[in-house]
């Protein structure tokens, strides 16, 4: 089983509103990521809130995800990783596929793909890439899933990722979405005037 695991918690203060309830090609940043994993074939999904849980509930219909309310979520991204890893620990998937919310643009297609290669029995970090350059989303393998919940909040990620530089597949996908970071008002305001 691969799952989904989409972290949708911050205070999103250099966007000054909710990354998560921003529309991509009408429809909200997360309902679009939700959609596209779904569609990838990956039916198991958790999502974890933390600012704004409430109006993003009421807004975005997730009623067929696991929704984690990450009360801690003011110390960073860390502790939502940690907090929706931990609600998969009774039964934790093979891997996961780690969507931030502010990545919209990542189609179907890659997530796929991200799938496909762990169900064929690929067990170690797995990053698309896009004419060389590292994107999202990241799939981790459940043995790395002990040192991500090990970590401080202060310990991003990537603390861990780094450990394991020389074992980490990178795939390479024509989707230039991987690569889009929408973390700011005049990112979004490009990504609409380009119609992405």
């Amino acid at each position: 089983m691969i799952a989904g695991l989409i972290l949708a918690a911050g205070e999103s203060r250099r966007m000054g509103r909710d990354k998560a309830l921003l529309l991509y090609r009408g429809r909200t940043f997360l309902a679009t990521i939700i959609a596209n994993l779904r569609a990838a074939g990956v039916d198991r999904i958790t999502v974890v809130l933390g600012h704004h849980a409430a109006a993003i509930q009421y807004a975005v219909d997730l009623s067929t995800v696991r929704v984690v309310i990450n009360t801690e979520y003011q110390r960073g991204q860390t502790s939502s990783l940690q907090a929706g890893l931990a609600a998969m620990s009774a039964d934790p998937p093979e891997a996961v596929i780690l969507c931030l919310v502010d990545h919209p643009a990542i189609s179907s297609e890659v997530f796929h793909r991200l799938k496909t290669v762990f169900e064929s029995g690929h067990s170690s970090l797995l990053i698309p890439t896009h004419n060389g350059e590292r994107g999202h989303p990241v799939a981790i393998p459940q043995s790395l899933f002990p040192e991500l919940l090990a970590l401080l909040p202060v310990e991003p990620a990537s603390a861990v990722i780094r450990r394991y530089r020389d074992t980490t597949q990178f795939m390479e996908v024509s989707d230039p979405g991987i690569l889009l970071d929408v973390d700011d008002p005049e990112t979004y305001e490009r990504m609409e005037e380009g119609g992405r």
